[in-house]
């Protein structure tokens, strides 16, 4: 049987038959989910990246970004 530690509270537990893995319970589950949406959690990104900062659109190949829907 496979024994894993609880990455909140490190208690072991066995994989198999766990309805709350990787989590020892549904309390250690929430209080991880509350930490990635308290942004306590980051994934890295590329830091040079302009665009991902300035919320900049590429333009549609064939369209002209002047030309609303009712042009066709």
């Amino acid at each position: 049987m496979r024994v894993v530690a609880c990455p909140q509270c490190g208690t072991q537990l066995p994989w198999d038959g766990n309805r709350y893995r990787p989590f020892c319970s549904e309390r250690c589950r929430l209080v991880d989910l509350g930490a990635w949406l308290d942004e306590k959690y980051t994934i890295p990104g590329p830091l040079d990246d302009e665009s991902a900062d300035t919320g900049d659109v590429a333009p549609i190949p064939g369209r002209d970004r002047r030309s609303g829907p009712e042009d066709g």
